[in-house]
């Protein structure tokens, strides 16, 4: 009887590959059919092997193209929200591909991911063959993932004469060499098919120069080559007391609820306290946000008058420093990092301010002179191991005073706002290859928050140290750096300096008009920084309009 399972299951692979193989054929004679057919200028088929909304630099390419009046098409999966672009622009069209079947979760995983594979292969090439009316001028491909898609892409450019732009984000080969070491065989096999497909096209965009110098003398990339640094879209931005005042409002996820207490006074007299669905006991234990000798009132969706009749809310000087940092979960980010520096600063802060405590001549007055403040760290994202490191926070808290941890996950358009609303990034990207940079870091300068930021190798590129943030090495470096930021906070001036530095390269753009066509620009010891549309600008439009030459 096992034998006859098994021999109906080898039947019933055999049939499976057999119908995958003679699909794939019938995908390529129609290519082939296509060929005839001369690439339709001005369009772009941009792929990500993907969710689509989890992919900002390449919805902000598919913006930026479609911009220039270009027929659009974003291929990738469909998941999380994408920007509101992408479906108000009448340029752009998603095209999603299809999962693979539910079946293939429950094989083994040495017949499952060749299926998968072989799916992607199929869904990839129907959508450039039949999906977009008539070949593309250009097809843009993010990497990584690099199998199968450069492949894909390599094979389809030649047959229908499309330009291929490769937008190199990292070393595919050197995320899967995290988990099974970079001597094994198929780390080995993935890297020689990353160089076979990606040696060779139109343009190759790079996220660092450190990528592009690396790639050029050890891969010997031809093709035209640009460094293309990440940067926000123009509605990142630092926000004013009164948008703090409603994000703190809305319960951004139930996660949340009954973890802490937002506070925002009025510029007047007379103060308001506004209660979220955050309260925890030892914020308002400890740090009673009522001043001594005024009124207060509690406001409510149903008193809109409470509010309306005071002046514009502003930030309160005791409220909690909020401090952000954004994940996908993954191993080339050290949360242990993140969770050894919050330990000593709740104890340090323990200590500082007991002892300020015993310095001050008054109760009242030890509360108005507390050196730390109270600090609510948000961490933004999803991943495998982020059920391991939140269930060992939600132990620790229970006996912090000065330290909460919350995770949340925030749609495309709640995410600046927070980063916007927030008094300090921290960035955990160690970077698999050393070779990218943080898109994280990218999104809170563009929120004009400053970052303390772990170093590897090209972190320089956009991390000035002293300058926009602080770098550490390891967690009390870490923790140093948050005592040395939020002492006195919200009167800091080691915060505030980093803070101005900031707002100072964001007001001031960069010169276009002179540096559109010099590819080899990168920012210097004076960081400029500019827009994604600025910076697109300068380096991608010229490859895609006219002769670059």
């Amino acid at each position: 009887m096992i034998a006859n399972e098994g021999r109906d299951f080898h039947h019933f692979f055999t049939f499976l590959a057999s119908s995958f193989f003679a699909l794939l054929v019938f995908l390529i004679v129609n290519v082939f059919q296509k060929v005839r057919q001369t690439p339709k200028l001005r369009s772009v088929a941009i792929l990500v092997l993907g969710d689509v909304g989890r992919s900002p630099r390449m919805m902000y390419h598919a913006e930026s193209f479609a911009k220039l009046g270009f027929d659009t098409y974003l291929i990738g999966y469909k998941g999380s929200k994408p920007i509101p672009s992408l479906t108000s622009l009448p340029d752009i069209r998603l095209c999603y591909l299809s999962e693979s079947p539910p079946l293939v979760t429950q094989i083994p995983f040495i017949l499952a991911a060749p299926i998968k594979i072989l799916y992607q292969i199929v869904t990839i090439l129907y959508t450039l063959v039949f999906d977009i009316p008539r070949p593309p001028e250009f097809i843009m491909v993010q990497n990584p993932p690099s199998i199968p898609t450069l492949a894909l892409v390599w094979l389809v450019g030649r047959m229908m004469g499309s330009k291929i732009i490769i937008d190199w984000h990292n070393l595919g080969y050197s995320i899967l060499a995290l988990k099974l070491g970079r001597t094994h065989l198929l780390v080995n096999i993935a890297k020689r098919f990353e160089i076979t497909f990606g040696r060779s096209a139109y343009a190759h965009l790079f996220v660092t120069t450190a990528m592009r110098n690396h790639l050029e003398q050890e891969w010997g990339l031809t093709g035209h080559k640009a460094v293309l640094h990440d940067r926000p879209p123009s509605h990142f931005h630092r926000c004013l007391p009164l948008e703090v005042h409603e994000v703190h409002k809305r319960p951004l996820h139930p996660v949340v609820s009954d973890t802490f207490v937002v506070v925002l006074h009025t510029t007047g007299t007379l103060d308001i306290t506004i209660t979220c669905r955050f309260s925890p006991q030892c914020f308002t234990a400890l740090h009673n946000p009522i001043h001594r000798n005024t009124r207060t009132s509690t406001y409510s969706a149903s008193r809109p008058s409470a509010l309306n009749s005071l002046s514009t809310p502003g930030l309160r000087r005791d409220r909690p420093a909020l401090l952000v940092s954004s994940t996908s979960w993954t191993s080339d980010e050290d949360f242990g990092i993140l969770l050894e520096a919050l330990k000593l600063y709740e104890s340090r802060a323990r200590e500082v301010n007991l002892t300020n405590c015993e310095n001050s001549q008054s109760k009242h007055d030890s509360k108005e002179r507390q050196v730390l403040p109270r600090i609510w760290m948000v961490i933004t994202g999803k991943g495998p191991l982020k059920e391991g490191f939140m269930a060992e926070v939600e132990l620790l808290q229970k006996n912090w005073q000065y330290v909460r941890c919350t995770s949340l996950w925030l749609e495309a358009e709640d995410y600046p706002l927070l980063l916007g609303s927030a008094d300090l990034g921290v960035s955990l990207h160690s970077s698999s290859s050393a070779l990218d940079l943080p898109m994280k870091i990218v999104d809170m300068f563009g929120c004009g928050l400053p970052v303390c930021a772990l170093d590897f190798a090209c972190l320089p590129e956009l991390v000035k140290d002293g300058i926009n943030g602080l770098v550490f090495k390891n967690a009390s470096e870490l923790a140093k750096h948050l005592e040395t930021l939020l002492t006195s906070f919200p009167s800091s001036p080691a915060l505030d300096s980093l803070r101005t530095t900031l707002q100072r390269a964001l007001l001031v753009p960069l010169d276009v008009e002179h540096r559109v066509y010099n590819h080899e620009h990168q920012e210097g010891d004076n960081w400029e920084w500019g827009s994604w549309s600025e910076n697109w600008n300068r380096v991608v439009k010229p490859l895609v309009v006219g002769d670059p030459e």
